[in-house]
């Protein structure tokens, strides 16, 4: 495998920083885009159908975690058709999960604003963009199986390419449907869909690729239906996804609580989550880095490699998070003026800007660690980590927000973030004895 030097993480983890942060530039593409529409109705209608999405496709991030994770691993100790296998699984997972969300949408978007409890005008909007968007189900979901196979195979320029397609298509798209053609928050949610399949037909061709180049069957074997790797697939991600839906909970709690303070307080709240989302996105970068290089590490048995990995990464992240919270601090008040045209949210916004400065400091320890455990498929740890840090969380929101009202919801914020890696720490910092197998799951 080589040494890990720091050139070396930074060529791994810069491709996935710079795809990555299209991610949130999209997003702060569509709000910018949308804001401009008069009213505080339609941004805050995106912050709803944002919201109802985050938990319909991050609820499933586990394909993209547990993928990276296993393929990883798969690829230190030269199993390549399991390399290969890895790959269709996670595909078909994806695909009939997309599917079923299709199926369900109607259901599941009223459910979302009956907990949500908008304003009838927010919902109305809301509603449109979420009939738009929801066309790219499959698609995203099948996303997150190829996004996280092409980092278990350490192909990180396929991932920025890939990256960079769909959200560069996709902001396109918003500029044209939204402010050209006027079709407000339902042409938003249709530039989302369309370029969600574009990326997923690239791909699907760029997997199809790396597989040939290793000399092995694109169609895998019996082997991909093989009980015991479908029982171990089946563990990590049962874990993973329960991790994963207590953490779109905290976001979606955020959402609920904002909203109750009004609409202008939704608006703000949705304007400043760009700045996190911008945040986690970048450091991720290092996080699914190091996520890469301990499942490696992990396969061949090398602790040397291990902690060479989880040390050089680390440093980078931390000093990258210093990075953004300058940043904020220099330029905080200028991007919330380019994301939203109306001056009460941009003074709203404002006063809660201090706890974004502070977040990335925050955060950073936390994607570190979710990194380094997915990588060594620790998924147990993950999932009880999480529920420690939500329930704290939950109760602060309870407890401060009446007091202090929407600081409130930042500070249980900060904490939640702070539980999270606490939590993981506690146990964080060794070598896994052995690859994570179903029955100690």
């Amino acid at each position: 495998m080589g040494t890990i030097t720091h050139s070396f993480v930074l060529r791994l983890a810069g491709p996935i920083i710079i795809g990555h942060m299209s991610v949130p530039l999209l997003g702060m593409v569509d709000t910018a885009v949308v804001g401009q529409i008069k009213g505080a109705a339609p941004l805050a209608a995106l912050a709803v159908g944002n919201l109802v999405f985050s938990y319909l496709y991050w609820a499933f991030g586990f394909l993209r975690m547990s993928t990276t994770g296993l393929t990883a691993q798969a690829l230190g100790g030269s199993d390549l058709v399991e390399l290969s296998a890895n790959a269709l699984r996670a595909l078909a997972i994806g695909a009939g999960i997309g599917f079923l969300i299709l199926l369900l949408h109607r259901p599941v978007f009223s459910l979302a604003l009956f907990i949500i409890d908008a304003s009838a005008k927010v919902e109305a909007l809301s509603h449109t963009y979420f009939v738009h968007r929801i066309w790219g189900a499959p698609a995203v979901l099948c996303n997150f199986a190829i996004l996280g196979w092409l980092l278990g195979v350490q192909n990180t320029r396929a991932v920025l390419w890939l990256q960079l397609l769909m959200n560069g298509l996709n902001i396109v798209l918003d500029l044209y449907f939204v402010l050209y053609l006027h079709w407000g928050v339902g042409g938003a949610g249709l530039a989302t869909a369309i370029s969600e399949w574009t990326a997923c037909g690239l791909g699907l061709w760029m997997v199809r690729t790396i597989l040939t180049q290793y000399n092995v069957p694109v169609f895998g074997s019996a082997h991909m239906w093989s009980r015991k790797q479908f029982t171990r697939l089946v563990a990590i991600n049962r874990d993973l996804f329960l991790r994963t839906l207590f953490l779109i909970s905290a976001f979606a709690l955020m959402t609920v609580k904002g909203a109750q303070l009004g609409t202008t307080m939704l608006a703000a709240n949705a304007v400043l989550l760009n700045f996190q989302l911008f945040t986690s996105f970048g450091l991720d970068g290092f996080a699914h880095a190091v996520e890469a290089l301990v499942g490696k590490a992990v396969g061949v048995g090398d602790k040397s490699l291990y902690w060479d990995s989880v040390r050089i990464s680390t440093m980078w992240a931390v000093g990258v998070a210093l990075c953004f919270s300058v940043v904020y601090a220099l330029t905080g008040h200028i991007l919330i003026r380019m994301l939203s045209a109306e001056p009460e949210v941009q003074r709203t916004a404002g006063r809660y800007l201090p706890w974004l400065i502070i977040l990335p400091l925050v955060s950073v320890w936390s994607y570190q660690f979710d990194g380094i455990f997915s990588g060594s498929t620790r998924s147990r740890e993950m999932r009880n980590s999480m529920f420690a840090a939500f329930f704290m969380y939950t109760a602060l929101l309870y407890l401060l927000v009446p007091i202090l009202g929407n600081h409130g919801i930042w500070c249980a914020f900060v904490v939640f973030m702070c539980m999270r890696a606490l939590t993981l720490g506690m146990n964080g910092w060794r070598y896994p004895d052995r690859r994570v197998t179903p029955a100690s799951l």
